[in-house]
């Protein structure tokens, strides 16, 4: 169990089925000049449910750490539906979330008629985080790979979610010798995003396992989960023996525990 911050206050989250999910109860105290946000909670989440939202419906009770220092269940959301909640909160704490949500939508409006304004959202957004020209180059090239291949899954018969998880999988151990799964404990990530951790041989030798799956699946017209598997293994082997060949090559490994944002930015003081 962990703590966030959110307009000054405390809000304790944890982690479930791989997700963060937040104390509503904490929002609510953080959002309101409610004096009990128990029971401003209650009788918001009663409004809801006359109103037939399903927000209610996706909470659940989770078990967290109590001001008196017992684990008890609490009602918490993801990030979505705190999002959805915090819109229902008739508070002017709540205003400037409200007023965010709001620009975000319009962005993403926009973004649907004009995607190049969310490449370039997203580049910006990688600069701010520290990230060079090269490896942001990288990391675009690499999703636009990514999103063909999964279109190339779901026509040929996979579905988002486990089905591509296994099949993801298959590449990297292919690739990499680890799963994705194994990857993030090696470089000490929970919810982070793996391939905003990788340097420019991971990424590069990841794009070159799923483009070389998604040609294979083409070729062969591959059609169900198991013939893609099949194609996934050959496709990361592809990718699996050039890594091999290059580690040979400069005599070290590629697959490496340092997070290439952390390192990079190591490099940048040390000239400094």
């Amino acid at each position: 169990m962990n703590i966030a911050m959110f307009q000054g206050k405390n809000i304790r989250k944890v982690l479930y089925k791989g997700e963060w999910w937040f104390s509503v109860v904490d929002i609510c105290e953080a959002l309101t000049d409610s004096p009990d946000a128990g029971a401003y909670w209650r009788k918001l989440k009663q409004r809801l449910i006359e109103e037939k939202s399903e927000v209610v419906t996706f909470c659940h009770g989770l078990k967290l750490e109590a001001p008196d220092g017992k684990m008890r269940e609490t009602d918490c959301a993801d990030t979505e539906s705190m999002l959805r909640i915090i819109q229902s909160i008739p508070s002017p704490k709540a205003e400037p979330m409200k007023r965010w949500l709001a620009k975000v939508g319009f962005e993403r409006v926009q973004e649907i008629e004009h995607p190049e304004l969310a490449a370039k959202r997203m580049r910006t957004l990688y600069k701010l985080k520290g990230y060079d020209e090269e490896w942001i180059a990288l990391r675009m090239r690499g999703i636009v790979v990514r999103e063909e291949l999964t279109d190339e899954w779901k026509d040929r018969g996979a579905e988002p979610g486990r089905d591509y998880e296994i099949l993801t999988a298959e590449i990297s151990k292919a690739t990499f010798g680890v799963t994705p799964a194994e990857y993030k404990d090696l470089k000490g990530l929970e919810r982070e995003n793996l391939r905003d951790h990788m340097d420019d041989f991971e990424l590069i030798f990841s794009m070159l396992g799923e483009r070389s799956t998604a040609e294979i699946h083409r070729v062969r017209d591959s059609r169900g989960v198991s013939d893609l598997k099949i194609d996934a293994q050959d496709g990361g082997t592809i990718a699996g023996d050039a890594r091999k060949n290059l580690e040979t090559k400069i005599g070290r490994s590629v697959v490496t525990k340092d997070n290439y944002l952390k390192s990079a930015q190591s490099v940048k003081r040390l000239k400094k």
